[in-house]
């Protein structure tokens, strides 16, 4: 295990400023790399505490400009089109950057990294997912995967996806199978 300071928050870590014990991939392979945390040392412990105020003061500037822009896109909703098949499931699926590029295009900028999918989206329908603007904020970004703009409409006005056609026919067969069962 390896002592590190953390630089900023990290979820399921810790806070700014902790010193956390973590396996030496985890630092070497992540925190490290992306400038979430420093060895702990000695010589960094001291230049930690000298710029300590310098940090958190940047730390809170960056956080209320977050937290402006998730007041500004609360309930941005984003449409998918792919093509599916019968059952709903996709022919591939959407990707972190696919939401992340249709996020720019209404108007919120963040990276694939800052899309935060547990796994990849491999079906037709709504689907929140959460975008990370800071460590400490976070926002719901619905993602409405659809096979085109006009179901994607229904989507999202809660209606089903079920065709006309398709309720009689399964009508048709309920009524038969009624019919049946009183024989």
């Amino acid at each position: 295990m390896i002592d590190i300071i953390l630089m900023q928050r990290v979820e399921k870590l810790g806070q700014m400023g902790e010193v956390v014990k973590v396996k030496p991939g985890y630092a070497r392979n992540f925190l490290l790399p992306l400038g979430k945390g420093i060895r702990a040392n000695k010589a960094n412990l001291e230049k930690f505490e000298q710029q300590r105020v310098q940090l958190e003061a940047q730390n809170i500037k960056r956080r209320e400009e977050a937290e402006r822009i998730a007041e500004r896109v609360t309930g941005l909703s984003v449409i998918i089109i792919r093509q599916a098949g019968e059952s709903g499931g996709l022919y591939g699926s959407v990707s972190a950057r696919d939401i992340a590029d249709l996020c720019k295009d209404g108007g919120l900028t963040v990276s694939r990294t800052q899309v935060l999918l547990e796994q990849p989206i491999k079906t037709l329908g709504l689907h929140p997912t959460r975008v990370e603007l800071h460590p400490e904020v976070h926002i719901m970004v619905t993602v409405n995967v659809a096979r085109s703009q006009e179901e994607a409409d229904r989507q999202a006005r809660g209606e089903a996806l079920v065709r006309e056609e398709e309720v009689t026919l399964e009508d048709e067969l309920r009524a038969e199978l009624g019919a049946a069962a009183q024989d």
